[in-house]
């Protein structure tokens, strides 16, 4: 075993003793963000090159500080994406959303689907419904300007337009033209804070994490944005909690003009996500 992955196991442990989810995987990502190598390469390099400010990186994981914050880079489906103070991190769980809902845009007889994402937030999901959906019109929301910062720079050279506005207000213009509305919203309840995981409640903006006392009051809002731009028979997908399951479907009824409102699992088989389709005339 050369050094570094003897540090590795070191840091590993004093990881493991803080608490975070994953240690092991974070202390070999953490190892080869800062010695400049892929994780599979650790063994290659010499004692001589480990650099001490692996430790550095380490105390602040230690701390529940953000892997991706860390780094400066969070990995969605085929991304890479540039992420830090101010913008959500996106999840592995959403990724299951958004291949749903790839997989419906193709099955639609559209030849080029336009696509509104409503708290678009590292613009994650945009920018992987455009590259997998190559012929899409992709349109990205974000009220934060904090987010927006990093909207942009990873929206650059990308065919997706991004837009500061409220997602229960935004894209007038394109009112029963859309063919799917996708949303991230937040969705934890209130009174839920204390045990929301640190490297969330501390470093995720609070305004892309709680929603009211339910944690509903986005979707809720993002119900009627998404009945008023899709054009009949447009889809709405919308990720929400595990907890949540029971209750998100329900907001999409006949009487509000939806129809097949029904949930979704993730890969944890947990409910992770609504869809609807809007109901014709």
């Amino acid at each position: 075993m050369n050094l570094l992955l003897a540090e590795v196991a070191q840091a590993t442990q004093r990881l493991a003793d803080a608490g975070v989810p994953s240690p092991r995987f974070d202390a070999e990502e953490l190892a080869a963000f800062v010695h400049g190598v892929k994780r599979g390469e650790l063994h290659n390099v010499p004692d001589a090159d480990f650099d001490a400010r692996y430790w550095e990186t380490i105390a602040r994981r230690e701390a529940r500080e953000p892997l991706q914050h860390i780094t400066g880079r969070a990995f969605f489906r085929y991304l890479e994406l540039q992420v830090g103070p101010g913008v959500f991190v996106p999840r592995p769980e959403t990724e299951s959303v958004v291949g749903w809902a790839i997989d419906a845009v193709r099955a639609m007889d559209v030849v080029e689907p336009l696509i509104v994402d409503l708290c678009t937030g590292s613009g994650a999901i945009a920018l992987a419904m455009a590259q997998e959906v190559p012929r899409s019109r992709v349109h990205a929301v974000e009220l934060s300007e904090d987010a927006l910062k990093w909207t942009r720079k990873n929206a650059e050279e990308s065919r997706v337009t991004v837009h500061r506005g409220d997602a229960l207000t935004a894209l007038p213009e394109l009112d029963g033209q859309v063919d799917l509305v996708i949303s991230n919203p937040p969705y934890i309840p209130l009174t839920e804070w204390e045990y929301v995981a640190p490297e969330a409640r501390d470093h995720d903006p609070e305004m892309a994490l709680f929603s009211g006392e339910d944690g509903l009051d986005t979707i809720r809002g993002i119900e009627r944005t998404a009945h008023r731009l899709l054009r009949p028979g447009g889809l709405v997908v919308i990720e929400h909690a595990d907890t949540q399951g029971g209750q998100v479907p329900w907001i999409f009824t006949e009487e509000r003009g939806w129809a097949d409102a029904a949930d979704h699992p993730d890969l944890n088989r947990r409910p992770r996500f609504a869809t609807a389709r809007k109901a014709m005339p």
